[in-house]
């Protein structure tokens, strides 16, 4: 449910997800702007509500309000990607034992092996497709930790099951939805205890920010993760900020689009000479397929495809010309990686490259791609 404010009136109805995208965090103050706009502010006046500019901002508030909608919870924003996980592993008690994703974001399994190396907690990585083995490690595990798809192979877990098992056995349980955004799915209405984005990517969408969020179903849950926020100064920029809900506000449309593309050069791509294998969960040859069009509304622009070895894969990335060879994804232009070059992927096939599918005209995508493979 969404709520909007028209003057006087009060009016409660359930949004399309594209609509809320639109129209949540808004002030409806007659004579004001659409758009919150950034507050670039350190102190305040005695008597308001704010006082200091680490423990809160309007456009954070506005930012907030609209992507915890999306996702059906409550939001807390922070400076990056890995500040907002850093608050979730944070919080866990001394000792604890961690399951999380073999084949996850680079980011995340740093970290779980620096608290590992430390003595903080125990970790252990698992393949988050194999469903049995997931629930046969739930109850050796008092955090789990989830991407589907995962990065960079897309492979997809079964959500449903796997939060459920978590919920009855005490598990706290994490979703990574960044690769997802809430256009595709929200795992807080299937149990997850967090979810957590790098906004960096589909959410600011156009490459020139860094943030993250953490959306949480209950207050108190959030009111922990605002106090953490606050007393390490993880907090965003009023930029960033502002940059982010920008983004947000064209996420359903940009996903879209880059989905219909991801979804052609999947495509095509696995029909060519030079691919041995196309990872991609829209493609009814994928392992995940049955499952991604079972819990998810669409199939995501991330495409991840294999071609020979690691050099041949090296050649083609500095034989693109308009698809840009880096190692972000979800902004509006086309980028790449060898996802095997970097330290901690050494899991990861050494042909593998990780592309992410922008709002270029596939047929100029395509195009590039050929000359390149060829």
């Amino acid at each position: 449910m969404s709520r909007l404010v028209r003057h006087t009136e009060v009016v409660e109805e359930p949004w399309h997800p594209e609509t809320v995208a639109i129209v949540a965090g808004r002030d409806d103050v007659p004579g004001g702007p659409f758009n919150v706009p950034p507050t670039f502010a350190s102190t305040y006046r005695d008597g308001g509500a704010l006082g200091y500019g680490r423990w809160g901002n309007p456009t954070w508030s506005a930012f907030e309000e609209t992507l915890g909608q999306l996702e059906g919870g409550n939001c807390v924003s922070f400076a990056s990607g890995l500040a907002a996980v850093s608050a979730l592993l944070a919080a866990l008690p001394l000792g604890s034992r961690v399951a999380y994703p073999g084949d996850g974001y680079n980011g995340t399994r740093a970290m779980l092996a620096q608290l590992t190396r430390e003595g903080r907690l125990t970790s252990q990585a698992l393949n988050v497709v194999n469903t049995d083995e997931v629930l046969a490690q739930l109850e050796h595990t008092d955090l789990l930790w989830l991407e589907s798809p995962t990065n960079p192979m897309l492979g997809i877990a079964d959500l449903a099951v796997l939060l459920a098992a978590a919920r009855d056995r005490g598990v706290t349980a994490v979703v990574d939805n960044t690769f997802a955004t809430p256009m595709l799915q929200q795992p807080l209405a299937l149990g997850a205890s967090a979810v957590v984005h790098s906004a960096t990517k589909y959410i600011g969408g156009h490459s020139d920010l860094l943030m993250g969020a953490v959306i949480v179903a209950d207050g108190r849950a959030r009111d922990e993760l605002v106090t953490w926020r606050t007393l390490h100064g993880a907090i965003p920029g009023v930029m960033e900020s502002y940059l982010a809900l920008r983004g947000l506000r064209t996420l359903p449309v940009r996903f879209e689009r880059q989905q219909r593309s991801a979804a052609l050069l999947a495509e095509r791509l696995s029909s060519h000479v030079q691919v041995t294998v196309v990872h991609y969960p829209g493609l009814a040859a994928d392992p995940g397929f049955s499952r991604a069009t079972s819990q998810m509304n669409g199939y995501g622009a991330m495409v991840s495809f294999e071609v020979r070895d690691a050099e041949t894969a090296e050649r083609v990335v500095t034989r693109l010309r308009l698809v840009i060879g880096g190692t972000s994804l979800g902004g509006v232009e086309t980028t790449i990686d060898r996802r095997g070059r970097w330290e901690g992927e050494e899991h990861v096939p050494g042909g593998l490259l990780r592309l992410s599918v922008g709002l270029e005209h596939p047929d100029d995508l395509w195009r590039d791609l050929t000359q390149a493979l060829n």
